[in-house]
């Protein structure tokens, strides 16, 4: 690679061990992770291969959590169709390798190593993968290069790119090698090829589509059943709040603390008991929190705060409404969940980098709000006209099933 790229890097790694020196959680995480790496993976292969040593790994690797789901409709494709392959998941970011070091479906979770080209050789030697899925944005040039001096096949999934990045810009030669390192790159969308192919790469592109919508469809396949909220939402108009944050709240609240005729199930982004009582604060209406749920009685009280995480995905089934957190500060959280279910989605403002809450407003099964007048407005209209909602869930529902395949596309294509 470079010299400007290894020099960019270092500093940028050099950066992360001074802020963990001085305290910062996801920089310290960052480093107590990768913390004697080598001999920690060589003792976990060297486990795996005393048990059967003829299986070889499919190496995933993902920045974040978000990458991640996104990989894993491929990872249980492979499990089910490909069982003599083992699995290898790695991440760059704690807020994705500390939610998923125990995932089931992989037989390693570690985190990438920092691309400096011993430490990518060492990693190879180590794991020997046969194969390898990048996910989304990940691209390190050390490691790539190395991938493909090996000749071991290397994929870019769910890729998408957008004129601001590097690639693109008058300095963007520095970073446009290291795609040439994939034999293939599958990305989302028509805007994402055709960037692409402005310099220079128009072969070897492939658009399928956004792995996220399979894995929704999976979600819903596999969803929990719970008595309680079933209980909770019979025969009323229930909106369902998924990763609401203060901002969301107070509209929402506001909103429901003056319509008796309808129930909130609410699930925070943020479950600390701050937060939770921060929303307390603001409701106005009886109440009950998971964490001291009493089934007998949950049909007594309008509002339900879901003080747990694992619940949400399962959730959104009791709701007629959903409405989708982070739209006014941070950007939406996961609109799809909900859209499987075939029912409305709600969000804020801050959404139009995410291309699947731009497709639901085209399909009109997602609206956008700026306010609590223009919330208010979309809610009336979805509890007085039945037809209303009826259409704008059909038409969510219908977006996210068009929007599927995409994880048989690249099975078909790598694997034949």
């Amino acid at each position: 690679m470079n010299i400007l790229y290894n020099i960019g890097t270092r500093a940028y790694f050099l950066g992360i061990k001074l802020a963990s020196a001085f305290g910062h959680r996801k920089a310290k995480q960052m480093e107590e992770g990768r913390k004697d790496w080598a001999p920690k993976l060589q003792a976990k292969v060297n486990e795996l291969n005393a048990q059967d040593p003829s299986r070889r790994f499919i190496w995933f690797h993902a920045a974040s959590l978000g990458e991640f789901e996104q990989g894993r409709p491929l990872i249980e494709a492979l499990r089910e169709k490909y069982p003599q392959y083992r699995i290898l998941q790695t991440f760059f970011s704690p807020s994705g390798y500390e939610v998923r070091k125990n995932y089931k479906g992989a037989d390693v979770v570690c985190y990438l190593p920092y691309d400096k080209p011993s430490e990518c050789r060492r990693f190879l030697d180590i794991t020997q993968p046969a194969l390898v899925f990048f996910v989304k944005y990940e691209f390190w040039g050390n490691i790539l290069e190395e991938l493909d001096c090996r000749q071991i096949p290397t994929y870019l999934i769910s890729g998408i790119f957008r004129e601001h990045q590097a690639f693109f810009k008058s300095y963007g030669n520095v970073l446009r090698p290291v795609l040439s390192h994939f034999r293939h790159i599958f990305v989302q969308d028509e805007e994402s090829k055709r960037l692409l192919a402005t310099i220079g790469y128009d072969k070897n592109v492939t658009i399928c589509g956004d792995t996220r919508f399979d894995r929704v469809i999976a979600i819903q396949q596999q969803a929990k059943q719970y008595t309680w909220a079933e209980e909770f939402s019979r025969g009323q108009f229930t909106l369902v709040a998924g990763s609401s944050w203060p901002k969301d709240e107070d509209i929402l609240l506001e909103h429901f603390n003056n319509h008796p005729e309808m129930k909130l199930i609410i699930a925070p982004h943020e479950i600390h008991e701050e937060h939770i009582q921060g929303i307390i604060a603001k409701l106005k209406r009886p109440f009950m929190r998971y964490t001291q749920l009493d089934e007998s009685k949950v049909q007594s009280v309008d509002c339900l705060i879901i003080d747990a995480i694992g619940f949400l995905s399962s959730i959104y089934r009791y709701g007629n409404v959903a409405y989708i957190g982070g739209g006014f500060g941070v950007g939406i959280h996961n609109t799809l969940e909900a859209a499987v279910y075939g029912m409305p989605v709600i969000f804020g403002p801050n959404h139009t980098a995410f291309r699947e809450a731009l497709g639901l407003l085209d399909a009109k099964g997602g609206f956008t709000i700026s306010n609590a007048a223009e919330y208010a407005a979309i809610m009336h209209t979805f509890m007085t006209d039945a037809s209303m909602l009826a259409e704008a869930g059909r038409r969510a529902g219908e977006y996210v099933q068009a929007e599927s395949g995409a994880t048989e596309t690249i099975f078909k294509a790598v694997f034949g």
